[in-house]
């Protein structure tokens, strides 16, 4: 007798199973194991599950690696510029040279990386950013001390950063899903601040040999990295049909004209130029660090402060991709920093001050990983790239606006009063801004699919 060979009990396959086995391998669908749901501790860590993709991971090593040497330079040539001249004021001027063009060339940029290929957008603009560094290397080695050569190199580089900034961040979602840019944004973020924290420290070792050439030859080596980056990106053409006219200062006014009937994008700046210029108290650093901390021993770690937060908070933020209701997570987060650094400002003891400003360094790190999630992923395509110039203006002029405020104010009414007066005007004034627009509160990823209206002309028009 032959005994039939039967499936397990329970394992009968079910209709569906059966009409896939019939169907032809073209027919069944491909089926992507979930990937495992992460618990205890890993939940918080940061989530690094975007560095899977090949593309955006050489981007984030090119940026990450690239960025400490542009910190590197950032440092070395204000010293530079006090080495020849002496004077404050020329080095004072380093800060307008460089702000005039990335405003212009920010916005600009923007607008022409919405239409023509990012990826050789990208390229272009870091060639010129390498190049001024081999610039200021030549004028290192060759020994020319000229204050106008060394101006007149660091607008250039300041046009070439002004245009791969927000090219670069305007191609991050073209690389994802729309629920895993929040998680990409944030190991961005992070990484940019390990730079500023690695940078300066690796500066003031190379500048201490007395070689600014060392400095600006290490920029130059640690740029190809992200040179290599950008090369091996694939190419990233507009979506949708393009403008036959080169972009101007029509498209760039269409961009602002977009941005202002987008009143959840709109209110993410607004509530970013509160934080950033009413709250800052950098300038306020020197001065408090004589006369309250004992000297120049203690500048450093209070510049250091909301950097190393920001680090931390980067590494132990594996939840913000799940908050859905990001418009009340920005404005929560941004006071948080507001009360961070107002508590900061009454510190009497360093250590606590840098305790607390490394709260608020955490808490800024949220709000930007917030209000750039916010960008990239509500904005059309065919906008991304003009309101990433905006956002790039944005970040590079707040700190210097809250740096005059800061400064002035200490003027009228003493550091003190000055640090902590902004801190708590900062947490006031972006709840109110926030109440006077609810629809930020309102904003939800899991309802804000498709409510941004796409720009007359461009594929969803």
């Amino acid at each position: 007798m032959t005994l039939e060979k039967r499936p397990p009990a329970g394992s009968e396959p079910t209709p569906e199973e059966e009409a896939l086995a019939e169907a032809s391998p073209l027919d069944a669908p491909t089926v992507l194991p979930e990937p495992p749901r992460k618990r205890g501790l890993r939940r918080f860590a940061i989530d690094t599950d975007p560095l899977r993709n090949a593309p955006f991971r050489r981007l984030w090593i090119g940026q990450g690696v690239s960025f400490v040497g542009f910190q590197v330079t950032s440092v070395a040539v204000p010293v530079q510029v006090y080495d020849i001249s002496h004077s404050s004021a020329w080095v004072g001027a380093l800060g307008i040279v460089s702000l005039v063009p990335l405003i212009v060339f920010g916005l600009w940029g923007g607008a022409v990386a919405d239409h023509m290929d990012r990826r050789k957008l990208l390229l272009a603009s870091s060639l010129i950013t390498w190049a001024s560094t081999l610039l200021l290397l030549v004028q290192a080695l060759l020994g020319l001390d000229s204050l106008l050569l060394l101006m007149a190199v660091v607008g250039v580089q300041s046009v070439g950063f002004a245009v791969s900034s927000p090219t670069r961040s305007a191609i991050v979602p073209r690389l994802f899903p729309k629920e895993e840019v929040a998680a990409a944004t944030t190991l961005n973020f992070t990484a940019s601040q390990v730079g500023m924290l690695a940078g300066p420290l690796l500066a003031g070792l190379v500048i201490g040999t007395g070689h600014y050439s060392l400095a600006y030859g290490l920029d130059a080596v640690l740029f190809t990295v992200g040179l290599y980056a950008a090369l091996r990106l694939p190419d990233l053409p507009p979506l949708g049909d393009v403008p036959a006219a080169a972009p101007g200062l029509r498209s760039v006014w269409d961009g602002l004209r977009y941005l202002g009937t987008q009143p959840v994008l709109m209110m993410s700046f607004v509530v970013d130029i509160i934080a950033m210029g009413v709250a800052m108290p950098r300038a306020l650093f020197p001065e408090v660090a004589d006369e309250r901390f004992g000297g120049a021993h203690a500048v450093g770690w209070l510049f250091a402060s909301i950097a190393i937060g920001s680090v931390l908070g980067g590494l132990m933020s594996g939840w913000i991709g799940r908050v859905h209701r990001q418009g009340v997570a920005l404005v929560a987060a941004i006071v948080a920093w507001g009360l961070a650094v107002a508590a900061a400002g009454l510190a009497h003891s360093l250590w606590l001050a840098v305790a607390l400003l490394a709260v608020g360094g955490a808490a800024d790190l949220i709000s930007a990983v917030f209000r750039q999630t916010m960008l990239q992923t509500y904005a059309p395509d065919e906008m991304r790239g003009r309101l990433q110039g905006v956002f790039t203006v944005v970040v590079a002029g707040g700190p210097r606006l809250g740096d005059l405020r800061a400064g002035v104010t200490a003027t009228a009414v003493g550091a003190t009063a000055s640090w902590v007066g902004g801190g708590v005007a900062c947490a006031v004034l972006v709840v109110v801004a926030a109440l006077a627009a609810p629809a930020l509160l309102r904003y939800d990823t899991r309802t804000a699919a498709g409510t941004a209206e796409p720009a007359a002309g461009g594929p969803g028009a």
